[in-house]
């Protein structure tokens, strides 16, 4: 199967009245689409085409897009685009926490979704790497091989979650802004809440074992934003 030449967008979506001209609009514009109309489909095609990018549908008529966006998770980071009818903060934010990249309400038009997926495919292609490992007390981040340990075990992160947390240790000892953060780890342009940001901190604390009134390593400053700890505050 021949890529297109922007990469190879997987489409699950079962009304034929969006998937088609969609696809269509997709190929317009360089990038090979690979359409299911089901939940299984979708997760069968996802591992024997290995997309640069998936746009899913909440709703599917053999299950949840929530279920195929945790299965996804669980055996690759390629990028998320959901696409859902509901347009509630709490729905967009459950999407965000189980790994999705963004996330687009119908009706939309083919021309934002693509645009979007642009800015999400080059996040994730042009993602900084060039740091050398930083190590933080019990804490390491290779930002090169996308690996995070405490104690010597490796962090279980999503995309997001390691790309957030980049940042911050990129940062130590400095406070970033939730403007910056957003900025930086989701989109220049990000028009929504930045309650995501909260979501994805909580997460981050949980797997570090932090203590919100007490973090070792991620400090909120209030009416600002974060602070990742320095390697002067830390020690093994």
């Amino acid at each position: 199967m021949i890529r297109g030449q922007h990469g190879r967008i997987l489409v699950v979506e079962d009304e034929e009245a969006i998937a088609g001209p969609f696809s269509r609009a997709l190929e317009r514009e360089g990038f090979e689409a690979v359409v299911a109309g089901t939940a299984a489909a979708g997760l069968e095609l996802a591992e024997r085409t290995e997309p640069d990018l998936v746009v899913l549908d909440l709703n599917l008529p053999d299950g949840d897009g929530r279920d195929v966006c945790r299965a996804l998770r669980r055996e690759s980071d390629v990028p998320i685009l959901m696409l859902t009818a509901r347009g509630t903060e709490t729905d967009r934010i459950i999407g965000l926490e189980l790994g999705a990249d963004d996330y687009v309400v119908k009706p939309f038009s083919s021309a934002e979704v693509i645009s979007r997926i642009r800015a999400v495919l080059r996040r994730t292609r042009l993602a900084p790497s060039d740091q050398g490992p930083i190590e933080i007390g019990a804490f390491e981040l290779d930002p090169g091989a996308r690996l995070a340990r405490l104690d010597g075990h490796e962090l279980a992160l999503t995309r997001k979650e390691f790309d957030l947390l980049a940042e911050l240790a990129r940062n130590a000892g400095q406070v970033v802004s939730r403007e910056d953060l957003m900025a930086r780890v989701w989109d220049v342009n990000w028009f929504g809440s930045t309650k995501t940001l909260d979501v994805h901190i909580g997460a981050l604390r949980r797997k570090l074992g932090d203590d919100p009134a007490s973090p070792n390593y991620i400090e909120t400053v209030r009416g600002v934003g974060f602070r990742f700890a320095s390697p002067k505050v830390v020690t093994p």
